[in-house]
C-alpha cells in the first residue's frame, strides 16, 4: 500500500466530468455521453452535491442520453451501439446543438466515434464530438477539449472580422459554481465598451451566435491557466488573437481588465476611463455606509485563501488591495506546471499592499490545510506585547475546508468548487457588483450570530 498515493478533498472531477458540465450549460445541447452506466449518474450527484444545488441542463444529469457500453462493446467495439444511441435519441430529444463526448473505457478500446458524428454533419445535423477521457485530464481540461472541439468542427470559419465583437470564455459552468453570476457581470462591463460579447454559457447566448464566434475580433479568456488550449486552437483555425487575464474580481482588478480590454482592441481611452469611473464612483457610494460599521466592530481578518487558480489569485488581491484584509496562506489546488508555479507566485509577491502570504501549491486539499494549520502555530507564539496572534481569522475555500476553520476558530465561506452548504443560481463574484456581493457575504457570515 505504500506504493500508493490517496488524494484527499479533490476539487475537481475527470476530464470527461468537465466536458458533461460545459456541454450542459450551451444553450439547448445535448450531450450524448459514450460511455459505461455509472458515469452519469456519478458526475450528476458529483455536480449537485459541489455546485451549489445546481445540476442538469436542458438535457444534462440524469436525462442525458448514453451509449451504456457493457462488456460486449468492450470486447467488440461500441460504434454501433453508439449509432444506435444516437437515432433513438433524435426520436425523443430535440436540442440545438448535440455533442457526443467520450469515456476512458470507449477510448481506450479505440471506438472511432468520428465515422459515427461525420455523416451526420454532412447532412446537416449540428453535431462535433470531443474525446475527454477521464485520463486525460481534470474537470477543467474537459472544458477546454469541449471549446477546443467547438472551434475546430463547429464554428464557421470566415476571413471577415466584426471589430467590436469578442468571444468570452475561462469561467467553467457549474465547477465555477458562481459562473453564471460572473460571466453575466464580466459581459456587462464588456457590453458598455460598445462591445458585442458572446459568451456562450448565458441565457442571452444562443447556438446560432456560438456558430458565428470566428468573426470576433478577439477572444478574452477570463484565466491564466484555464481555457488556453482553445484560445490556441481558434487563433490557428479563425485567426483570432486572444488576450488571458485573471478574473477580475473588485474595483482594482476590473479597472485594470477593462484597460487591458482596450489596448487589445484600441478603443476610445475616453469612454473606457468614463465607464471606470462611473464604476467605481458607484462601487464606494455603496460601500460608504459600511465603512464607520467595518472600522467600529473591527471586521479585519486574517485570511486563508484555498481553490483554483482563478479564485485564489483574484480573492487574495481582492482582500488584500481592496477590503484590507490580511491574507496569510494562499492554497492553489490547479495542476500546474512549474513554470506556472513560479509565475503565480511572483503574482502573489507583488500585492499592491505590499503584502506577502505564504503560497502552497498542492492537488491534495489535505496538504494545503496542513500547512495552514502549521503557519498558525508558528505564528502563534511569536505574538506579544508589539505583534498580535493571528486572530481574528478567516478561511475562504470550500466546503470541505471547514473544518480547517472550526481549527483555526475561524469564519469560513465557501467561495470554490466544492460547494455543499449554499444554494446558487445568479450569484457572481467578479466584476465591481461581485465585489459588493463578496463583501457582503463575508461580513454577513462574520456576524450572522449576533
Amino acid at each position: 500500500m505504500s506504493n500508493y498515493k490517496f488524494i484527499e478533498r479533490p476539487r475537481y472531477t475527470c476530464a470527461l466530468g468537465g466536458a458533461i458540465a460545459t456541454v450542459s450549460a450551451l444553450p439547448k445541447a445535448v450531450p450524448i455521453l459514450h460511455a459505461p452506466p455509472g458515469c452519469a449518474s456519478n458526475f450528476t450527484w458529483t455536480q449537485a452535491g459541489g455546485s451549489g444545488l445546481q445540476v442538469g441542463g436542458y438535457c444534462g444529469g440524469l436525462s442525458m442520453p448514453g451509449s451504456n457500453v457493457q462488456e460486449r462493446e468492450v470486447v467488440f467495439g461500441g460504434v454501433e451501439r453508439l449509432e444506435e444511441e444516437i437515432r433513438n435519441m433524435f426520436d425523443v430529444m430535440q436540442g440545438d446543438l448535440y455533442v457526443v463526448i467520450t469515456s476512458c473505457v470507449t477510448e481506450v478500446i479505440g471506438d472511432d466515434v468520428g465515422s459515427v458524428v461525420r455523416p451526420l454533419q454532412e447532412q446537416g445535423v449540428p453535431i462535433f464530438f470531443a474525446e475527454t477521457g477521464g485520463f486525460r485530464g481534470n474537470s477543467y481540461q474537459g472544458y477546454d477539449l469541449v471549446l477546443q472541439s467547438l472551434f475546430k468542427d463547429f464554428v464557421q470559419k470566415t476571413d471577415k472580422k466584426q471589430p467590436r465583437s469578442v468571444n468570452l470564455w475561462g469561467i467553467t459552468p457549474f465547477i465555477d459554481v458562481f459562473w453564471r453570476g460572473n460571466i453575466a457581470e464580466i459581459r456587462r462591463l464588456l457590453e458598455k465598451l460598445g462591445l458585442t460579447v458572446n459568451s456562450f454559457f448565458t441565457v442571452d447566448d444562443s447556438v446560432d451566435r456560438i456558430r458565428e464566434a470566428g468573426s470576433a475580433a478577439l477572444n478574452i479568456v477570463v484565466s491564466e491557466v484555464v481555457g488556453q488550449g482553445a484560445a490556441q486552437v481558434a487563433e490557428e483555425v479563425h485567426g483570432t488573437p486572444y488576450l488571458s487575464a485573471t478574473l477580475p474580481v473588485g474595483p482594482t482588478a476590473a479597472s485594470a481588465f477593462l484597460r487591458q480590454v482596450r489596448e487589445a482592441l484600441y478603443l476610445d481611452a475616453t469612454l473606457v476611463e468614463e465607464v471606470i469611473q462611473y464604476e467605481t464612483k458607484r462601487y464606494y457610494s455603496l460601500l460608504e455606509p459600511l465603512a464607520d460599521g467595518f472600522n467600529d466592530i473591527d471586521l479585519q481578518r486574517y485570511a486563508v485563501i484555498i481553490g483554483d487558480t482563478n479564485y485564489a489569485v483574484s480573492l487574495t488581491r481582492f482582500l488584500a488591495d481592496d477590503l484590507g484584509w490580511l491574507p496569510e496562506v494562499v492554497g492553489i489546488t490547479d495542476i500546474l506546471e512549474e513554470e506556472q508555479q513560479e509565475q503565480i507566485a511572483g503574482q502573489l509577491s507583488r500585492l499592491a499592499s505590499d503584502l506577502a502570504p505564504e503560497v502552497v501549491f498542492h492537488t491534495d486539499g489535505s496538504v494545503i490545510a496542513d500547512a495552514a494549520r502549521t503557519h498558525w502555530r508558528k505564528k502563534q507564539p511569536l505574538a506579544g506585547k508589539y505583534t498580535n496572534p493571528l486572530s481574528p481569522s478567516f478561511v475562504i475555500g470550500s466546503a470541505l475546508d471547514r473544518e480547517l476553520a472550526m481549527d483555526l476558530g475561524a469564519g469560513h465561506l465557501s467561495v470554490s468548487f466544492p460547494i455543499a452548504n449554499r444554494a446558487v443560481i445568479s450569484r457572481g463574484y467578479a466584476g465591481f457588483n461581485g465585489g459588493l456581493t463578496l463583501i457582503e457575504d463575508l461580513i454577513s457570515t462574520i456576524i450572522i450570530g449576533r
